[in-house]
């Protein structure tokens, strides 16, 4: 049984990181402050040291469930065979994944990418999720063009959910027409 205590603690972590990625989202991870932070939460700046005690360590923490995702995917597409479907499964799971909430992660780290560029935990992220989806999906003796095509239809679902994108539409449709074009161009 989770305690009392246990909860609001995890409650209050989850609060704070809800609030430090809408901040760093819609005014820069450089503009944000923990000061805002604290206030945006009605706590005091100590109150939120006592979770965290820099701005890095809340990115570091959701970058962290952001990562989970991904190795959850790149293990369940390992376990079973590399097929066309599979491998679409894997482009579609993705697409939830950046729409979700590992999505705003995902946005605000694309969004930030020069301010985030020389913290250690977002350096590569973003690369890094993409070279284990490619290992993931392709067999090591896959074509160039299978391996093209694979990479298309990984930054196909990357770009449609990119803030600030000039594609126009929804998110939605963006997303849409991202998994259309995966299906298309998927080996």
């Amino acid at each position: 049984m989770v305690e009392a205590g246990t909860r609001r603690r995890g409650d209050t972590r989850e609060r704070i990181q809800t609030v430090a990625l809408e901040r760093f989202t819609s005014n820069g991870y450089d503009q944000t402050s923990l000061r805002e932070i604290a206030e945006d939460l009605g706590v005091t700046k100590a109150a939120l040291y006592y979770h965290f005690k820099t701005k890095e360590e809340i990115l570091d923490s959701l970058l962290s469930q952001v990562s989970a995702d991904v190795d959850g995917l790149v293990s369940w597409m390992l376990d079973g065979p590399s097929t066309r479907e599979r491998r679409f499964e894997m482009i579609r799971r993705l697409a939830e994944i950046t729409r979700g909430a590992g999505g705003g992660v995902m946005q605000c780290v694309q969004q930030n990418e020069v301010a985030l560029h020389n913290l250690r935990a977002t350096t590569d992220l973003v690369h890094d999720i993409k070279q284990r989806l490619w290992a993931a999906a392709l067999p090591e003796d896959a074509t160039v063009e299978e391996k093209l095509r694979m990479r298309m239809a990984v930054m196909a679902v990357l770009f449609a959910n990119k803030p600030g994108s000039d594609l126009g539409g929804t998110a939605a449709e963006r997303s849409a027409a991202a998994l259309a074009i995966a299906e298309d161009v998927i080996p």
